[in-house]
């Protein structure tokens, strides 16, 4: 347990740059650069619903504040001083997480039928809402019961699910302006591959650990 503690604080500096940096540029892109999401809006085709754009931009600028919020609390809550020193923060600080990953996901799936890519997308985002809530409601079920390791474990595979979004917009990136594939089927390869590699990528961490 040691040695995928101390894998997890080497990992903990790198992980906490990433998500300052990717957490400013989110809050300067989506609510200053194109508040109106233009240029995401305008890659949607394929809608079986009617996209209502003020509502969809309000739930979006929700969904967006209060998963920035899951990436902030879930990290506090990895550093050594909260769980070791500053016990009440952490619980706290736990519950603020959850009530945030909840908010994401229901914003989510109001989100979804909008996905871009259709069906399918939809499809995916509904999934990964599902998992979001069985992998969160786990770890919650395993710190009742005193069962802290299980319960960090999960922990771990919960906040990986934080970096979907930038997972996705990655591989879309590379997908499509390096590659050339279609900007739909890269979201859509992306979306599943995001959701694929940051389920596997806790998995190979707990690995790391035990060798």
């Amino acid at each position: 347990m040691m040695t995928t503690m101390n894998k997890s604080r080497s990992l903990y500096p790198l992980i906490a740059f990433v998500c300052v940096i990717y957490i400013l540029y989110v809050l300067v892109y989506n609510y200053m650069v194109d508040p109106g999401a233009e240029a995401f809006l305008s890659r949607k085709t394929g809608l079986e619903h009617e996209l209502k754009p003020r509502i969809w931009l309000k739930v979006m600028y929700i969904h967006v504040a209060f998963a920035c919020l899951a990436m902030v609390t879930g990290l506090m809550n990895f550093s050594a001083r909260s769980y070791g020193k500053h016990r009440t923060f952490h619980r706290v600080n736990g519950y603020v997480y959850v009530f945030a990953v909840l908010l994401v996901v229901l914003t989510s799936g109001y989100m979804a039928p909008y996905a871009t890519g259709g069906k399918i997308g939809s499809m995916g985002f509904n999934l990964l809402n599902l998992l979001w809530l069985a992998i969160t409601t786990t770890a919650i079920v395993h710190i009742r019961g005193k069962r802290t390791i299980q319960h960090r474990r999960w922990m771990i595979r919960s906040y990986a699910l934080c970096f979907t979004n930038m997972l996705i917009h990655l591989l879309t990136f590379l997908l499509h302006d390096l590659v050339g594939i279609a900007y739909v089927t890269s979201y859509t390869i992306g979306l599943y591959g995001a959701i694929a590699l940051l389920l596997v990528a806790p998995e190979a961490i707990f690995r790391m650990g035990r060798s």
